[in-house]
């Protein structure tokens, strides 16, 4: 299976790749506001996509981490699992209950 870090860069090429304008404002970035913010073009670069990829979830109503699985899963019924799987995980470690963790984020169990 892969580590979380490659199926997020998976899902940022994705996420690009189905973006052709996204693509061309990216690599159309002005380097005096890189350099305003004392980073590289490389960091401002990535750090604009980033922005890009939590609005696209937000828009879609989702965390960014499921944004990711969504993109990089080969079928709706494994993002959904996957998806659930680490919503569990989540609720575990913040020592809810499934039912109370489920109320909490507005989703049937």
């Amino acid at each position: 299976m892969s580590q979380p870090g490659e199926n997020h860069q998976r899902a940022l090429d994705i996420f690009l790749d189905a973006r052709p304008e996204l693509r061309t404002e990216l690599d159309t970035l002005n380097p005096l506001a890189a350099q305003a913010k004392k980073e590289t073009m490389a960091q401002y670069r990535a750090e604009r996509l980033h922005e890009a990829f939590e609005a696209e979830a937000e828009r879609q109503g989702l965390f960014s981490w499921e944004l990711t699985l969504q993109l990089v899963a080969h079928s709706p019924q494994e993002f959904e699992a996957q998806r659930l799987e680490v919503h569990r995980e989540v609720a575990q470690m913040a020592g809810l209950s499934w039912d109370e963790y489920c109320q909490l984020h507005g989703f049937a169990g």
